[in-house]
């Protein structure tokens, strides 16, 4: 009976200390709600379009897309991991908005968050300036996309643009999002797509996937040919690739049919 004693006092001991716990955990605050992880997108997408520029204007020209596909690929597996339990790493608009009309996130986080990327994308590319010389930074033209000279380019770059970033975007929404598939090799996952797809497609639309990595180098270095092809195809890729999650690919929660 004295053992038996013992035992539940150890047990109730223990329920107690637990409830004490639960009772003091707090919901995280206003701060870490809305503003960290805003912050996060920020500094996120400022360190991968700082160093992705770098590595566009001090290409080695031996290394042709080897350089700039390494670089972006594993820039972004690193901002993945470290950022993912803070904002979720998102860092590209199409990947935010694909996010959202898969049920990954609330409405009112998407144009906080679609903000904070475009100005971190600015300031990445007024960093790049600043690091490189000025000869390199103008026949680069600031790492913006300037592969595009004629309309006879279009029609193969603007599919590129949205069948790349639908690829990226579908592994993103796969192995973040959906349940059934989703894996702590995330980070690895979406940079290995990111290198292939800059290896496949580098010198035909320069393979942005991304508007924040396109337009603060466009604003920075004042070039804006062509540019609205990378906003296009990449929001258009993204979208398709929501929609191959919601009606084909995602696990019974997030498709909306055939459940």
């Amino acid at each position: 009976m004295g053992m038996e004693k013992m035992e539940m006092e150890d047990t109730s001991s223990t329920l107690m200390e637990k409830g004490e716990k639960s009772a003091g955990a707090r919901p995280p605050n206003k701060y870490e709600k809305l503003f960290q992880p805003c912050l996060a997108e920020v500094v996120g997408t400022m360190f991968f379009v700082f160093i992705g520029c770098v590595s566009v204007i001090e290409n080695v020209p031996a290394a042709g897309r080897l350089q700039p596909a390494l670089v972006h690929g594993l820039a972004v597996a690193i901002m993945v991991a470290v950022m993912d339990n803070i904002s979720g790493s998102h860092f590209n608009p199409p990947f935010t908005i694909a996010i959202y009309l898969c049920g990954g996130m609330e409405l009112c986080m998407v144009g906080p968050y679609l903000v904070s990327q475009l100005i971190g994308g600015v300031l990445g590319a007024g960093m790049a300036k600043v690091m490189t010389s000025p000869e390199r930074y103008a026949n680069a033209t600031g790492a913006a996309f300037d592969i595009l000279k004629t309309d006879s380019q279009l029609r193969g770059a603007i599919f590129g643009e949205v069948a790349m970033t639908c690829l990226v975007t579908m592994v993103v929404l796969l192995v973040a999002v959906n349940g059934k598939t989703k894996t702590p090799l995330a980070p690895f996952l979406v940079g290995c797509t990111v290198i292939i797809n800059i290896l496949a497609g580098g010198d035909i639309s320069g393979t942005c996937l991304n508007p924040a990595r396109a337009f603060g180098p466009a604003l920075v270095a004042q070039y804006w040919s062509y540019h609205w092809v990378y906003w296009v195809g990449p929001i258009g890729g993204g979208v398709v690739a929501a929609a191959l999650l919601r009606l084909i690919l995602g696990d019974e929660k997030t498709r909306i049919i055939l459940k």
